[in-house]
């Protein structure tokens, strides 16, 4: 078999693969519930800061 025989067959195989799309699972949503909360204690300024200061080591 030749190497562009075999280009061939793969493409026609991954083709048919891409086509049968199962229609179910891609119907469904997720529906997430809850909340998130985070606590930064730090100023945006003093996170610039340390931002600056850990570029400049590098």
């Amino acid at each position: 078999m030749s190497m562009g025989a075999y280009d061939e067959d793969e493409h026609e195989r991954r083709e048919e693969k891409a086509a049968a799309v199962d229609a179910d699972t891609d119907d469904t949503r997720t529906e997430y519930q809850g909340s998130v909360n985070y606590e930064s204690g730090e100023s945006a300024e003093a996170l610039l800061n340390q931002f600056k200061q850990i570029k400049s080591e590098h």
